[in-house]
């Protein structure tokens, strides 16, 4: 009986003590602040609303990074192709038998005329470039910068004449911020074509005819 009496006075003093601390929550993962390169004002601590860069391992993120590369570069050369087109700009000569490029119009309404087998061979073009580009080593993954190192053959996706060879590192760091940023914009721009070529008056500052 004795010690029924002592426990029960342990269990009511216990109720007496403060409940510990909760541990602190870890710290989050700073995955864009170290991921470095492509935060830039106006988001110097990156622009992630939707918590993308906390997902998976820092593979994942390089795999992210990668595909927004990629992205940028397409894009990049998609507006300039674009922009060129609209001012009435083309290659001489016939893109196939019979078939022009100056026949084949303007924005969307261009590519929806190239013949089938001029389709097919854009998109084995663009998939040879990006099987090269997983070819490099160190991969992109695994701590390499996407497109510095050269590929097979020799392909090297970023400065493909090797302009930036005798540049500092913290120059090419400077040059490949600034693609990133002009290849988001570029991204803006091309999705903006689109949408006023398929919704008129969704960009107010292009003409529908884009």
């Amino acid at each position: 009986m004795q010690k029924l009496i002592a426990a029960l006075a342990l269990s009511g003093a216990a109720g007496l003590v403060a409940p510990s601390a909760p541990a602190p929550k870890a710290a989050p993962r700073q995955a864009l602040a170290d991921l470095k390169e492509g935060a830039s004002n106006p988001f110097p601590d990156g622009w992630d609303p939707a918590g993308l860069a906390d997902l998976g391992t820092p593979a994942t993120l390089a795999w992210f990074r990668a595909a927004e590369i990629k992205h940028s570069r397409v894009a990049m050369a998609a507006t300039v192709g674009w922009i060129i087109n609209e001012a009435g700009i083309t290659f001489d000569g016939d893109i196939a038998s019979g078939v022009s490029f100056a026949s084949l119009g303007k924005g969307v309404q261009a590519w929806e005329n190239v013949p089938d087998a001029g389709k097919l061979q854009i998109l084995l073009a663009a998939g040879a470039i990006e099987t090269a580009s997983e070819f490099q080593s160190p991969h992109y993954m695994k701590g390499g910068k996407l497109g510095s190192i050269p590929g097979p053959f020799g392909l090297r996706l970023w400065d493909p004449v090797g302009l930036m060879g005798g540049l500092s590192e913290e120059v090419k760091a400077n040059k490949r911020q600034m693609e990133l940023n002009n290849g988001r914009l570029a991204m803006i721009g091309a999705a903006s074509m689109f949408a006023a070529s398929y919704v008129d008056g969704s960009v107010p500052a292009l003409p529908d005819s884009w």
